[in-house]
């Protein structure tokens, strides 16, 4: 049909110029509604992740699929013998344990200060256990992130083993705590006496940010760390003024939990002060890489549908708003594995359980002069290297192709110090070099320009 305001003494000049108009305008239109979705409320759900309605591709998948061929056998003695087995098989370390006694977990009824929930996490997995209670699984999906679970511990023997995968979750877990992406958290609260949040007093979910002063409450905590208080080990009372008493010097440098609960029930007594800040450190990552990945997976659907709509040829690299959210999620990843604003410990550093340490570092890849991304340092920071080990996690191995390649670009530029922006000049030319080496010799799928690159230095 004619357009009513065209004809053909219309000069082509106009009539290319009004196309344009309209062409930019559509594209504009496209975009709006493509875009909208990407930050949106459970945008996880939408496409193309379907985050509810995907099969999961991870560890607990795996895992109920051999205990139903028989090729893997859990010893259902009691909770304690089949939460060991579940987390050697998710190769959780023991040692791993931290103690959480507030109540903002699925299972609030089962906890308070006497009675802690325990937790437990490798690189790619976690499980959580009340005294009684079901075990709670997550377990990373590379596309979607963590996956949950409950798993009846006491189901009759007769009876397999089932993770049943529970949504719920998501209440908690899926929102403004985990950037609106499924994620895995870490929160300190002011837990009143019998482990309720004070919710007058607000929360914090920790990252790597987050001021020693301000972590671990609701949560139990051994280990020294000199003069600098933190929320842990103790309970607050609420006032009428909604102000609070609370001790935090009778929760401070604590060795022994015996004085708080009965620590019988629990096959070990620590709740790590270094396991926990490499829990707070690693759960944040991991909701980065969530959040940059699934934001560019966004990003290049919204691009290709949009050029499919127009008729346009489909592009498999990134341009135009696809290109600039890329880049932005890139800069996020970068900005989280370089450790870029990490709260300093108090003077003195802090002394933790060893036997933690070991199992951490236990298989950790190691460069050619014996260096890893797992190495701790504990006296101004956490790790020795400040690139994080979470380059090995599954989700940044999977993470889209063209953001790991902006990734791995935008990293390479900051270790060989070109960076102009002067957001990390807190890395040394020694540090910087020491990450180089050990990313470059270690990291499955690094570009080969890094090696070639190492050679020449």
């Amino acid at each position: 049909m004619d357009s009513p305001h065209l004809n053909s003494s219309t000069p082509h000049s106009a009539i290319s110029l009004l196309c344009l108009v309209i062409h930019s305008a559509f594209l504009s239109l496209i975009s709006a509604c493509f875009l909208l979705p990407l930050y949106a409320e459970d945008a996880y759900e939408n496409a193309p992740i379907h985050y509810s309605d995907t099969e999961p591709n991870d560890a607990t998948q795996r895992l109920e699929r051999l205990l139903a061929a028989g090729k893997v056998k859990i010893d259902r003695t009691d909770a304690w013998t089949v939460l060991r087995d579940v987390m050697k098989q998710l190769d959780i370390p023991q040692e791993s344990q931290v103690m959480v006694f507030s109540k903002t977990s699925k299972q609030n009824d089962l906890i308070n200060p006497q009675t802690p929930r325990v937790v437990y996490f490798g690189d790619n997995a976690y499980v959580g256990y009340c005294l009684g209670g079901s075990i709670e699984v997550a377990t990373i999906d590379p596309k979607l992130g963590p996956i949950f679970y409950l798993l009846d511990p006491y189901e009759e023997p007769a009876k397999p083993l089932h993770f049943q995968r529970d949504n719920s979750c998501l209440s908690c877990h899926g929102g403004p705590f985990t950037p609106e992406v499924p994620g895995v958290i870490v929160r300190s609260v002011y837990p009143g006496p019998e482990g309720h949040p004070i919710t007058s007093q607000g929360s914090t979910v920790v990252d790597t940010t987050t001021p020693f002063s301000d972590r671990w409450g609701g949560w139990y905590v051994t280990g020294k760390h000199g003069n600098v208080l933190h929320r842990g080990n103790v309970t607050a009372t609420e006032k009428n003024d909604q102000s609070i008493d609370i001790d935090f010097n009778a929760g401070a440098n604590v060795t022994n939990l015996a004085k708080f609960f009965d620590v019988s029930p629990f096959p070990r007594q620590q709740s790590d002060i270094v396991a926990l800040m490499v829990l707070e450190h690693q759960t944040s990552l991991q909701n980065v890489l969530t959040k940059a990945n699934q934001s560019s997976l966004r990003a290049m659907h919204m691009q290709t549908s949009l050029q499919r709509e127009l008729g346009e040829t489909v592009q498999s690299e990134p341009v135009g708003t696809a290109r600039r959210i890329i880049d932005h999620c890139a800069e996020d990843v970068v900005e989280a594995l370089l450790f870029k604003d990490e709260a300093e410990l108090p003077d003195g550093g802090i002394e933790g359980d060893p036997a933690f340490q070991n199992a951490f570092t236990k298989r950790a890849p190691q460069s050619s002069d014996g260096r890893s991304l797992k190495d701790f340092q504990l006296l101004r920071r956490i790790f020795k290297y400040r690139c994080s080990y979470m380059v090995y996690s599954l989700t940044f191995q999977h993470l889209a192709a063209p953001l790991k390649q902006t990734v791995f670009t935008r990293l390479w530029t900051v270790l060989e110090g070109k960076d102009t922006t002067g957001e990390y000049g807190y890395l040394s030319e020694t540090e910087r070099g020491h990450i180089r080496r050990i990313l470059a010799e270690t990291l499955p799928g690094a570009p080969a320009e890094w090696k070639k690159a190492l050679a020449v230095k």
